[in-house]
């Protein structure tokens, strides 16, 4: 059952949540020399839950829109789903009361966090949830609307609500420095969200979900797609300026370069296939680069 809730979740891309945390949390560490490790943890668990209960519900409202089908049906697309819903191996019951016990536990989390760092610690899972059930959910739905909401929706959810917010859980204040720290680590979350929409565009635009790959087609997405690694990479430069991050940090900066190679070997149009390698290695970028962030804050706190 484990294994099956795993798959259903996504859970393998569970660290670029955990990351943005992490680094928040070690931010109040260097910078105010505070840290609490029962209060990182709830946090850990709450960001964890929200993050799955994203994936799930996602995963939800796309089944009723018809967008896993399209997948299933559509030549050459990739699902990127867990087909759970659409092969019937859960029914939409029990995977519903997983997707929104998932909720539960990060809405608990979030009312014991405001209990001792404040309200603001609450308001911050809040507008999480909202942007997670309203990315596919009508009547909003604006991952579907193809004006670069959803790539918003990603830099605030995975950059700038989990660092600041975590940073708030640990000393009950807003500094500039977590929303500086936010910008790295979230527009390369936001490159992966961005990549995975090469895998089955095609099927998105069959169900009429207008991602920015369905309405600027391949090239001019890849040329985005290359732009938002750059924005990535003069953010982590901008945060050493401002001693956001140690200049040491700046050895994140060559885990970009396996990412940056894929992008020569794809033409200006494609197989859905031949996107999985640059779905990969915006994963292993970002997850890469988060890792020598976290280690760089950690070896400033020690000394």
């Amino acid at each position: 059952m484990f294994e099956q809730f795993k798959k259903a979740s996504r859970m393998r891309v569970l660290p670029v949540m955990l990351i943005p945390i992490a680094l928040g949390s070690l931010g109040a560490y260097v910078w105010n020399d505070i840290f609490n490790l029962y209060l990182f943890i709830v946090t850990l668990i709450g960001a964890a839950a929200a993050h799955l209960f994203s994936n799930m519900i996602n995963d939800l409202w796309d089944y009723y829109n018809g967008t896993d089908a399209a997948a299933q049906s559509t030549q050459g697309a990739i699902a990127t789903n867990s087909g759970y819903l659409t092969k019937g191996t859960w029914s939409i019951r029990m995977f519903a009361a997983v997707t929104w016990g998932l909720l539960a536990i990060a809405a608990v989390c979030g009312i014991i966090l405001s209990i001792y760092s404040g309200w603001l610690a609450l308001v911050f899972g809040l507008l999480g949830a909202l942007i997670a059930y309203f990315y596919v959910a009508p009547p909003i739905k604006f991952g579907y609307r193809g004006k670069g909401y959803s790539e918003i929706a990603i830099l605030i959810s995975f950059g700038v609500l989990p660092v600041v917010g975590a940073y708030f859980v640990q000393t009950s204040l807003l500094d500039y420095r977590p929303l500086l720290l936010s910008l790295p680590i979230g527009l390369m979350t936001t490159l992966i969200l961005f990549n995975h929409h090469f895998l089955h565009w095609q099927a998105d635009k069959q169900a009429g979900k207008k991602t920015l790959v369905v309405v600027w087609g391949e090239q001019r997405a890849l040329l985005f797609s290359k732009i938002l690694l750059v924005l990535a990479c003069i953010s982590l430069i901008i945060c050493v300026l401002a001693q956001a991050l140690p200049i040491y940090a700046l050895l994140a900066l060559p885990t970009v370069i396996p990412l940056y190679l894929v992008y020569g070997r794809l033409s200006s149009h494609n197989e859905s296939i031949a996107y999985a390698p640059l779905m990969a290695a915006s994963l292993k970028a970002t997850i890469r680069s988060g890792v020598i962030m976290i280690a760089a804050l950690i070896i400033q706190g020690l000394i």
